[in-house]
This record gives structure tokens, sequence and C-alpha cells, in this order.
């Protein structure tokens, strides 16, 4: 008889032979920066997050630097939105400001803008709106604009999660018109239009005036066209690939890894933080183990990069299992 035991017997065993380890490294840590606020403001929906003003941002940053993980995905939230987003693609906008101080100030930390118009327009869709209909084509130039700027101001990844058709080919070819040759794109490739975003729109103050985002977004149902839609965005020149919201769809995150050899991402979603937090603090559950568990589940299914709200405990958790 096989004795598998054999090899859990003690925590320097399962050390010894454990397969899948979790890195610092691979940790992003998601923020939001407001233009309207002048003292950092709590998430009810997101315990523990916070919306910050630009004159304290420090305070985070110096936070995320010290715990040694890779960086940040911004999220800005301008004092003004209009139909067209013009503060998106602002160079003198919330998040552009906020790119440029956090370069300044710590110069080695990734900083990941992400690129869609949702946080700044007035009906909260990811696109321009006519007649109720979100146009794909239409809102292209308003990306690409929006890519440039945020790596003028010194983001050193663009993330677009708009999930327009055709977006990376678009913002690719801007970004190398303009100089950005070596500025690397991380596509949201595979975004499907999920329950779990709900406490990010109280947090990025973009929650949809009308409709969903269903024409655009993926159904949830769907894991083939999921795998269309990375090799799509990869054959768009997409250097880095994504899967969001990352636990209910771990087979994507696996499958992707297996398919294709770019680097993946996974973004564990402000749902499946807030579910782990109220839990918690119910006393029903172990906060640190639930959460190590969760994101060592993600990199087991082939995630080479987690995005999380939980990256800055989990950077701290990590240091103390080594």
């Amino acid at each position: 008889m096989r004795r598998f035991r054999r090899l859990r017997t003690s925590n320097a065993m399962r050390e010894l032979v454990r397969e899948t380890r979790l890195s610092k490294s691979e940790l992003i840590y998601p923020m939001f920066v407001s233009d309207s606020i002048i003292e950092k403001k709590p998430i009810d929906s997101m315990p523990g997050i916070f919306q910050y003003p630009l004159d304290n941002l420090y305070e985070l940053i110096k936070q995320v630097s010290d715990s040694e993980i890779s960086g940040v995905l911004i999220f800005g939230i301008p004092n003004e939105k209009d139909e067209l987003a013009t503060s998106a693609y602002d160079d003198n906008g919330i998040t552009q400001r906020a790119i440029r101080y956090i370069k300044s100030e710590f110069p080695k930390l990734l900083v990941i803008a992400d690129i869609c118009l949702c946080e700044y327009t007035s009906h909260g869709h990811c696109g321009v709106v006519k007649d109720g209909v979100i146009l794909n084509d239409q809102t292209l130039p308003l990306l690409c604009e929006m890519a440039v700027s945020m790596a003028k101001a010194g983001a050193d990844i663009i993330a677009p999660s708009d999930m327009m058709d055709g977006r990376v080919a678009a913002i690719r070819r801007s970004l190398d018109e303009n100089g950005f040759v070596y500025t690397p794109i991380m596509a949201y490739s595979a975004k499907f239009a999920s329950v779990y975003y709900t406490p990010f729109r109280d947090a990025a103050e973009s929650a949809p005036a009308f409709g969903d985002r269903r024409t655009y977004q993926m159904d949830s149902a769907n894991a083939r066209e999921a795998l269309r839609e990375i090799s799509d965005d990869i054959d768009e020149g997409a250097d880095m690939v994504m899967v969001k919201p990352a636990l209910p769809y771990l087979d994507i995150v696996h499958e992707a890894s297996k398919r294709f050899d770019l680097p993946l991402a996974a973004y564990n979603v402000s749902g499946e933080y807030s579910m782990v937090k109220a839990a918690a603090q119910l006393g029903w559950i172990d906060e640190r183990r639930v959460v190590m568990e969760n994101l060592t589940s993600i990199k087991r299914a082939g995630a080479n990069i987690i995005i999380t709200y939980h990256a800055l405990d989990a950077a701290k958790w990590i240091d103390e299992e080594n």
C-alpha cells in the first residue's frame, strides 16, 4: 500500500514537498485615488479598503513599497464626469497625477494603469453611448487617448479592461506611434459579466446608470469563448493576459495557462475579497488561512500574477511563514 501520509507528518515535511508556493513578487495591489475627497474614505462594502486623495497617497504607497509586492493597479475617480469621459485622457487628470506622484516617490514600484472609461463617464458604462447602445468602434479612439496619457504620466503597464473588440490592437498601435514601444499591455482578456464586481462599483463609483454590461463583458457560462478572447488579444499584441474574476473561473485560468505561453494574471476581485472579510468579521472563518488557501488555488491553477485586495496582508503572512 502506498502511504501518502509519510510526506505529511510534520510542517517541515509538508514544506519540503510543497508543489505550489506563493511569492510576494507575484502580487499586485489594486488602489483607488479620488479627486473629490480631502481625507481617505473607507469603502463600506470592502472593509479595510479606502479611496485616497492625492495628498494622502504617501502612507499607502510606502506600505506597498515596504511589503515588497511588485506594484499597484490604479483606479481614478475624477471630480467631474461627462458622457465622453474626458477626464480619463486629461494629462492633468487625477489618475495621471497620481501615477506621476507614485513614480517620483517610488520609482521602482510597478504602476499598472487600468484603461476603461466607466469611472469617468456620467452614465457609468465602459464606452461611448448612443440611444442606450454602447458603441464599440467609437470608443476605441478614446481608449487609445487614455492609454497614451497614462503612459506619458509614467505608467509601467497599460491594462485595458473595457472589453471592446479590437481595443488591444488599437492601443498597441497608438502607444507605438507615440513612442511607447516598450510599454507592455496587460489585457483583461477574459473578463466576465460578474456579480462579484458589486463592491468595486462602490469603491470606483462606476455603477452603470442604466442596464448592465452584459453586451460587452463575457457570459459567465462560456469557457471556449474565453479562450478565443485570450487568443485574439495575444494576436493583437497583448504582452500579458488576464482572467477576471479569479476563483469562480479557475477552470479558465488553468486552461489558459496550458494553452498560452504569455504571463497570465488572475484578478481576485472585490466580491471575493468582501465575502472573506464579512465571514471573518462574524467569526465564521479563519481569515488568514482562507486568504492563503484562495491565493494558493489561483497560483496552482496556473496564474503567474495575482491581483488582490489581500496583497498587503498576504505579503506579511508569506514573510511570517518563511
